[in-house]
């Protein structure tokens, strides 16, 4: 499944649309740190790496933006666990 994640900066969350349905990564973004607080998809659209998405874009982007990350969603914590790639920008 292709999707579309954006960065909605008024929102503050990374989110896709599929369908009528939004899943979401919530964050806050403070000098430097980006805190990824919360993980949300509609529990119709579970196990097809939604989340997984969610969570690779928003660590991406800190990568690209050379932000610190505050993994606070215990979604993305563990994700962070299993893609070393990652754990360098963890503060």
């Amino acid at each position: 499944m292709k999707l579309n994640i954006v960065n909605s900066t008024l929102k503050h969350r990374f989110e896709t649309e599929i369908g009528a349905k939004t899943a979401f990564l919530n964050y806050r973004l403070v000098s430097g740190v980006i805190t990824l607080t919360h993980t949300e998809v509609p529990s119709s659209l579970n196990g097809r790496g939604i989340g997984t998405a969610l969570a690779k874009a928003a660590l991406d982007y800190a990568v690209e933006n050379k932000l610190r990350v505050v993994p606070q969603c215990p979604f993305v914590a563990d994700y962070v666990q299993t893609h070393p790639q990652y754990q360098s920008i963890v503060a």
